[in-house]
């Protein structure tokens, strides 16, 4: 890719999705419109029944948050669940109905990669939880707040939304993707890089994960201390190259990753 060939630029970072308990996975997914669309077709009922966004189907105690706020004299204000829909955010009339023996409170409880099997046969919905299971978040539950979703969730669940668009001449900067990731998730995650290329994307990473320099192309080290000691490309190249430069700081670890790597299994 050139600079003029750019299409699109990406930034993907670990900013909290979603300002409250109303953005979920299913939502900003698009996942929920199906769901809703599948329930009302099923049951006869207009599909807003079945939004915790609307009065024809949120509780309206907490107005379809699933907890309230108690005013405690004196103190900080407590976040409880609602007692009167327990936490799952519809009315009593919706929670009445069942479509495959589940109400909508009951999908929203089953994670990703349930809803997937679940619904296997049902295009729409399953077509935008997909990319979810594909970038290693399969275990996120439909309905849990995204605001509460880890700096690494967040990115991954960003990524995801992009699958299903074209990746031609498109950007990517991602700062830091690999933090607070489990070493499998970082090669999912690698593993999600590798297909964005392979669908024509280019991808920029800030990272210190070993496994995440291993795998990128072209290495920038920048040192050669941090923060204020830094600032300048003390090392360029593959990260063959990098790990025999002697003015990397970073080198010696990556030789002795590669190594590790490397080394037979007994």
């Amino acid at each position: 890719m050139t600079l003029g060939s750019i299409r699109q630029v990406v930034e993907i970072d670990a900013t909290p999705i979603g300002l409250n308990a109303r953005s979920t996975p299913s939502t900003y997914s698009g996942a929920f419109d199906a769901i809703r669309n599948y329930f009302g077709a099923a049951s006869g009922r207009p599909a807003g029944h079945f939004s915790f966004n609307t009065k024809e189907g949120q509780c309206p105690t907490c107005r379809g948050i699933g907890s309230i706020d108690l005013d405690v004299q004196y103190l900080p204000d407590i976040n409880v669940e609602c007692p009167t829909c327990h936490g799952a955010r519809f009315n009593d009339e919706t929670l009445a109905v069942r479509v495959d023996g589940l109400t909508i409170a009951d999908v929203l409880g089953l994670t990703v990669r349930e809803a997937v099997e679940r619904y296997a046969a049902v295009p729409t919905i399953v077509r935008p939880l997909r990319p979810m299971v594909d970038v290693g978040l399969g275990y996120l539950k439909l309905g849990e707040p995204t605001p509460s979703l880890s700096g690494g969730e967040s990115q991954r669940l960003r990524i995801a939304a992009r699958l299903r668009s074209s990746q031609r001449d498109v950007l990517y900067v991602l700062d830091e993707p690999s933090t607070g990731l489990h070493p499998v998730d970082i090669r999912t995650l690698v593993g999600v890089f590798d297909r964005l290329l392979s669908d024509g994307a280019t991808i920029i990473v800030i990272d210190h994960d070993l496994d995440v320099l291993a795998a990128a192309d072209h290495v920038l080290d920048m040192g050669p201390g941090g923060g204020p000691d830094g600032g300048r490309v003390v090392a360029r190249g593959t990260p063959a190259e990098v790990a025999a430069d002697p003015h990397s700081v970073t080198g010696p670890w990556l030789a002795a990753h590669s190594a590790v790597v490397r080394a037979p299994s007994n």
